[in-house]
């Protein structure tokens, strides 16, 4: 069967040097191999995130960080900042959690913004937050330096940044921010295969860590952190993961991050250019549109063009390319186009040819 070329959200399309990495020999997880493959990209992820903690780790999904940062971080009671369908579900998470978790809802495609949090925040009622950086349903950025300068208002509330879509296509200073655990899931961004997440925990997290007493087993911080301090995972990791992520540090770091960035910037900006050449409008509020992924307005948002989704992903899938119909409530409203990974403008081309064609058939 012919491949259908990823340009959803995620999972995103993985090379073949990847894969090539993902495959090789296997080793034992405890031993020294391991332990030199660890402690080599460790340095990459450090300088990644500008940051001088330990950077973990975890063979899940994002979604287990996820849970295991509210596990290990909400004591009171978590506020849930919710601006589309992955961030709204974060509110149920810390509920079935157990945890007392209250919602900063916006409507959606609107970003979080720091004055709701803040008078959120101004009750003391809370002891941590989740934040998702790019809510990828939507297509919305929220600006994350703007959230984390509330931080040094509120040092004892925990900040907790879900970057599963943004991580690596846009400077992510963790020390600098301040913000107490930032994650990412394998799948998107990085252009791995599913099946790994990344992530980093304040000093201030791991101390309140450790005094948690529910803090759960396969997602306690601070096992992460003194396996990493052995360059070792608390369990068996997915070794094949580690071997791609080191093949793709390797090459974020021959293109170099700032270009990597630019990049990322260009073919979204393509894509945009894309959309309105086609009379579309995007989804996202103005000014607070994704760096990775294009959420196009198709009657979600008054005015503009709209046409049969369905219709457009059929036509594009025959030519051999996958874009995604929408996701939750505005299935079929709005279409994604995701730039994310490593998608070039060359390749990115290669997509807009594809979608020109479907809009003449429409």
């Amino acid at each position: 069967m012919a491949h259908v070329k990823l340009h959803i959200p995620g999972p995103v399309e993985v090379s073949e040097k990847t894969f090539k990495a993902f495959c090789s020999p296997m080793i034992g997880h405890r031993g020294q191999g391991f332990k030199d493959l660890y402690a080599k990209i460790q340095p990459q992820l450090q300088t990644l995130l500008s940051t001088k903690q330990l950077v973990y780790i975890s063979t899940s999904s994002a979604w287990g960080v996820m849970e295991g940062a509210v596990r290990n971080l909400t004591q009171k009671k978590v506020l849930n900042c919710m601006c589309g369908a992955f961030s709204d579900k974060w509110l149920d998470v810390a509920k079935k959690c157990g945890k007392q978790a209250e919602a900063l809802q916006v409507e959606w495609g609107s970003p979080i913004r720091a004055e709701a949090i803040d008078k959120q925040l101004a009750t003391g009622e809370f002891d941590s937050l989740t934040l998702i950086h790019n809510e990828t349903s939507t297509g919305v950025m929220s600006p994350l330096a703007e959230i984390a300068a509330l931080k040094k208002k509120y040092p004892d509330v925990m900040f907790i940044v879900d970057a599963v879509s943004s991580m690596t296509a846009v400077p992510l200073k963790f020390d600098e921010l301040g913000i107490d655990v930032l994650l990412a899931g394998t799948q998107k961004a990085f252009a791995l295969p599913p099946g790994t997440a990344v992530f980093v925990a304040s000093p201030a997290a791991l101390a309140k860590a450790a005094t948690a007493k529910d803090r759960g087993y396969y997602f306690d911080f601070v096992e992460f952190q003194k396996n990493a301090e052995q360059s070792m995972t608390p369990s068996t990791p997915s070794i094949g993961h580690v071997y791609a992520l080191s093949s793709k540090l390797d090459d974020f770091f021959a293109e170099g991050l700032e270009a990597r960035y630019a990049r990322h910037a260009k073919t979204n900006q393509m894509t945009r250019d894309w959309a309105a050449k086609h009379g579309f409008n995007l989804f996202p509020e103005k000014g607070f549109e994704s760096i990775t992924l294009t959420c196009v307005s198709n009657g979600a948002r008054p005015g503009g063009r709209t046409v049969d989704v369905a219709k457009l992903q059929k036509l594009v899938k025959d030519q051999g390319f996958l874009i995604d119909g929408g996701y939750g409530k505005i299935k079929g409203t709005t279409f994604r186009l995701s730039n994310m990974g490593d998608e070039t403008e060359a390749t990115m081309n290669q997509l807009y040819a594809a979608l020109d064609k479907a809009m003449t058939q429409l």
